[in-house]
């Protein structure tokens, strides 16, 4: 380790008693010999290497408001804990003495991510981490002061019993200068919003460098956070990570029923609260103020039909009662014996839904599968083996719809790519100029002419009664209703439950996307390829590929030669999978990324092949062909190689092959009848029917 000491020459020799006071020579020396200090044992990918470098220069030359801009599942958290790791060892602090390490603090809106941060800093010493939480305040009687790593939230800061009558929120136990450096992670939800109460707790600790951390570039709804830091000293954008293979690509599974929409008809039954005759009711409102189970349930039944149900899943709801509602629904219908397969994760289950998402997290977990939430894990979640994300409510906001999608970026061991079940049309987010595209200056304040508006803000006047701003006064109950927060005109959600046969006659359609990682759409080759790398040139038309196809011997070579060049048995399946053609061919996959032909299944392909069979075979031929046709259709085209015909004839003739030429003829005549026929599977005409 480099001498500490050292640094602080700096400092004594240009005669400051400030680090922000040093000189542009001296920055510099400080800045290379901050920089000496790293956590070697993680790797460390270039970008973050590039945000870890202009924060330490940022702090090097005395700013003391600091953003950085990466997208989620980059490691935002793995680079504050390099930045820590590179101060604290330096012994850096506000004093411009090595006479102590700094005191840091990681400051959060949510437990999960005070929690998930306390657990990625575990490299430090263990009696200098210290987790503030209420409990512990309480017991103890006072906030821990004794320590190197504080980690929290704004609001356990915020919270605190009142004395003489007035606010005391913890966070004023500690003095303004007592921390050296802060983290404020997802700061565009917290403390930098001018509209937030935690902006207090900032501007309280003024004195320490505050380093901001998000993944939402500048926009209309996060302006505040730009006004507060300043602009990022390093931005990392999601088309970025995803182009340089630091996060994986998605697929989007867009699904439409026909209860997408629904209006009242006097057949259903109302079993509760009260509906509005004529009214359209559309996706925001259901699940708030109507409820229908059935189309919820037709909902489950999709998306688990579709996924593998052994992949690690999200499900996003519309409210917290909406995913208990789902997660009952999943585990009826999954096929798991595991009673905790899915489990809820909102506020109200506190620390059982902390303990379900930290064994979700768990890579070597398999139990939780799946959690339902409504808001709660639409960030913080770092579970990198999520393969499905399920939006079951509509996305609003373009800063949550990019933190939702980031819940599957994240790389894992064998995982290529994740998908998103789209019931709610999110998707069309993605053709928003502000996916991931260059920020749209928000307009001028209509008042001032400025940007950003520099209006002079009045303090709202206390109340005369109670002193608090806002008013703190008891609220007096409604003469009517009893109720504190009138409730005489506010309907009680409709529950419905629909007429006999309504619920078997909901239909839906599936429509399978690729996207680019700037939003715009792509086709199944060019998601293929960068899967995959780019098919080999073993065929230069449709019709080649199909007449290489229709012989086992030259379809044997076509298979070996893709095997060769990395499109293997494993790898034709996968993409298999991908397209929703697990019911097809495999000469269908290469189809439709060479050519864009939709997929056949093998049932429709044997349908039409039958016509020619039953055209120019006899009886008994067609019978045995027959029975080849269902073993393709079962298995694949597999069962169609020239090795398994002696397989096939014994199953069919119970082990006698005297019986199999006595029905068929000769060997040589079998073996012409079993390759001569698979060219009517692959004939134009067998590939007119869609899937």
């Amino acid at each position: 380790m480099r001498n500490t000491g050292t640094i602080y020459a700096v400092f004594k020799s240009a005669g400051r008693t400030r680090w922000k006071n040093l000189g542009t020579d001296d920055v510099n020396q400080a800045r290379e010999l901050l920089a000496g200090e790293m956590k070697q044992e993680a790797k460390v990918d270039y970008y973050q290497d590039i945000a870890i470098a202009e924060v330490l220069r940022a702090i090097a030359e005395g700013r003391l408001r600091i953003l950085l801009t990466l997208a989620t599942g980059t490691g935002k958290t793995f680079i504050a804990f390099q930045i820590a790791w590179k101060l604290f060892h330096a012994r850096w602090n506000l004093s411009g003495q090595p006479t102590r390490r700094p005191r840091i603090l990681f400051l959060a809106d949510r437990n999960i991510l005070a929690n998930q941060a306390y657990n990625a800093f575990s490299a430090f010493p263990e009696d200098a981490m210290v987790r503030i939480a209420p409990e512990d305040i309480r017991k103890k009687g006072k906030v821990p002061k004794n320590g190197g790593l504080f980690f929290t939230i704004f609001q356990t800061f915020m919270s605190g019993p009142p004395k003489d009558g007035k606010p005391s929120p913890y966070f004023g136990e500690y003095s303004p200068d007592c921390f050296d450096f802060i983290v404020i992670d997802e700061c565009h939800r917290g403390g930098a919003n001018d509209e937030s109460n935690w902006r207090g707790i900032m501007e309280y600790f003024a004195p320490a460098v505050q380093l901001g951390l998000t993944a939402t570039p500048k926009r209309k709804d996060n302006v505040d956070t730009y006004r507060y830091f300043g602009e990022p000293v390093f931005t990392y954008s999601l088309k970025e990570g995803i182009n340089d293979g630091f996060l994986t690509p998605f697929r989007v599974k867009q699904i439409q029923t026909t209860l997408d929409y629904y209006v009242y008809t006097p057949d259903d039954k109302v079993v509760e609260g009260e509906i509005e005759a004529g009214k359209l009711y559309d996706e925001p409102d259901f699940n708030k103020i109507i409820e229908i189970k059935e189309r919820e349930k037709k909902r489950v039944e999709i998306f688990m039909g579709q996924i593998n149900q052994s992949e690690k899943t999200l499900v996003f709801c519309a409210n917290q009662a909406h995913a208990l509602v789902v997660r009952d629904l999943i585990n009826q219908l999954k096929t798991s014996k595991d009673p905790n397969y899915c489990q809820r994760v909102t506020a109200d289950e506190g620390e059982l839904g902390e303990q379900h998402l930290r064994a979700f997290q768990d890579n070597e977990k398999s139990i939780p599968t799946i959690l339902t939430t409504s808001q709660k894990l639409s960030t913080g979640v770092d579970a990198r083996n999520i393969r499905n994300i399920v939006l079951m409510r509509p996305i609003n906001s373009m800063i949550e719809f990019k933190q939702i999608i980031g819940r599957g970026t994240r790389l894992f061991d064998g995982k290529d790519y994740f998908t998103i079940y789209d019931f709610v049309k999110a998707h069309l987010h993605f053709n928003d100029p502000e996916w991931d595209g260059e920020p749209v200056e928000p307009e001028s304040c209509p008042k001032c002419g400025c940007y950003p508006c520099v209006c002079e803000v009045t303090t709202p006047q206390p109340c005369p009664v109670c002193g608090q701003s806002p008013c703190q006064c008891p609220k007096e109950p409604c003469p009517v209703c009893g109720q504190v927060g009138c409730v005489c005109n506010k309907r009680k959600k409709a529950n419905v439950k629909l007429a006999d046969g309504k619920e078997r006659n909901i239909q839906h359609m599936t429509a399978t996307t690729f996207w680019h990682p700037d939003g715009t759409p792509m086709s199944a080759q060019q998601f293929m390829e960068l899967l995959f790398g780019k098919l080999p040139d073993f065929f230069q038309s449709e019709a080649e590929l199909r007449k290489l196809w229709s012989a086992p011997d030259t379809r044997a070579k076509l298979l070996q030669g893709l095997a060769e060049n990395g499109f293997g048995h494993d790898q034709l399946v996968e993409m298999q999978k991908i397209i929703d053609a697990e019911k097809s061919d495999l000469f269908d996959v290469l189809a439709h990324v060479a050519y864009a032909l939709p997929p056949v299944t093998r049932a429709v392909r044997a349908d039409g092949a039958r016509v020619h069979i039953n055209s120019n075979f006899n009886v008994k031929q067609q019978a045995f062909l027959d029975f080849v046709l269902s073993h393709y259709v079962s298995v694949g085209v597999e069962e169609l190689n020239q090795d398994k015909l002696r397989p096939l004839l014994l199953i069919k003739y119970h082990n006698s092959i005297q019986d199999a030429v006595a029905d068929l003829g000769q060997p040589v005549t079998i073996g012409t009848i079993f390759a001569s026929f698979q060219k009517y599977l692959y004939q134009p005409a067998a590939a007119s029917y869609p899937v």
